[in-house]
């Protein structure tokens, strides 16, 4: 770990953010189009419940859109702002919330008045789409980061000077990153217990029914604990997801967990209905939908990216699980 990382079960006091206060602490909340709800809420109902357990604003909230205007977000729902980017600054920290389409929302001007403004808070990050926005601006070359699980790849890639992790949620000196709707809320109650102590905090996951999560937990560690779920076949579970550039054969995978092919095949099937080779398809499959929806890679490198001999082979497998081809898929997103 980097000497200036924060692992949650370090001292909150390492930046001035996190440190005990009873002064009220501003966020900004900058929200790209195509973001999706649960992420704005997850990141900023707990502040609001925090306040209401206070009893005071410990907290206080802004958010901002590229344009001033409302947000469009995923579920179809619009959410006012106060403002374009400018109207975050004085704020003490800047949190970036993207979804989908980043390519078409994240705009060059955007991207120009993030680095613009970032050097007047004290802390800024993204949540799920939003660390790519920051990776783009330049601001996390040199730091440790973390993005929603389906993109660490391509952001590992796409800038190497980024340290990627799969952590749910990563803070390091002045950024944090963070994985997705429910590693915010984790973040959001990481914050609460860092300021007012973990009883409010604790208050706060009771109100809601939840449990907080570290930072540096795996973003996908809770289906691989599901207690209904049989050990081996959760370990054949967590191989297929590790292997979908490079899947392997259904009984290379049986031999892996101690199983025969025909015992894993019976377990599959009480717990999913289905057999590993067909989940393990499944998901190649869906990993290759989640690619030509959410990014412009060439056909040629999302099937090679998800385990399939090259174009025709992937577009075979894919008209027969989608009922269309992967272009018509594409065209019709961009339509969308």
């Amino acid at each position: 770990m980097s000497k200036n990382a924060i692992h949650p079960t370090e001292s909150a006091s390492a930046l001035p953010v996190f440190a005990p206060a009873r002064a009220p602490l501003t966020i900004a909340f900058l929200v790209l189009p195509q973001a999706s709800i649960l992420e704005v809420a997850s990141a900023l109902d707990p502040l609001r419940n925090a306040n209401r357990q206070l009893g005071y604003e410990g907290f206080r909230w802004r958010v901002v859109s590229p344009d001033g205007a409302p947000v469009a977000l995923t579920c179809g729902l619009s959410l006012p702002a106060a403002g374009p980017p400018a109207h975050a600054v004085g704020a003490d920290v800047l949190l970036v919330i993207a979804g989908y389409r980043l390519d078409e929302v994240a705009t060059r001007p955007l991207i120009r008045e993030v680095q613009r403004i970032a050097p007047r808070f004290a802390l800024v990050g993204g949540i799920d789409s939003g660390p790519w926005v920051l990776a783009r601006a330049g601001l996390l070359n040199g730091y440790r980061a973390t993005a929603h699980w389906e993109d660490l790849e391509d952001l590992a890639t796409r800038h190497p000077r980024v340290e990627v992790l799969p952590d749910r949620f990563v803070i390091d000196r002045n950024r944090v990153t963070i994985g997705g709707a429910v590693p915010a809320q984790d973040f959001a109650l990481y914050l609460i217990r860092a300021r007012y102590g973990a009883a409010l905090a604790r208050q706060v996951e009771n109100s809601f029914l939840t449990r907080a999560r570290a930072g540096a937990e795996p973003q996908l560690a809770p289906l691989r604990r599901d207690p209904g779920l049989d050990p081996r076949v959760a370990a054949a579970l967590a191989r297929m997801e590790a292997r979908i550039d490079q899947p392997e054969a259904a009984a290379e995978t049986a031999r892996a967990v101690g199983l025969s092919s025909r015992r894993l095949e019976s377990l599959f099937r009480i717990a999913f209905a289905t057999t590993p080779a067909a989940m393990a398809l499944d998901l190649r499959l869906k990993a290759a939908q989640r690619m030509l929806t959410d990014t412009s890679h060439p056909l040629a490198e999302v099937a090679l990216r998800t385990g399939f001999s090259g174009p025709a082979t992937l577009s075979r497998a894919f008209r027969r699980a989608f009922g269309e081809p992967p272009g018509a898929l594409r065209r019709r997103k961009a339509r969308e």
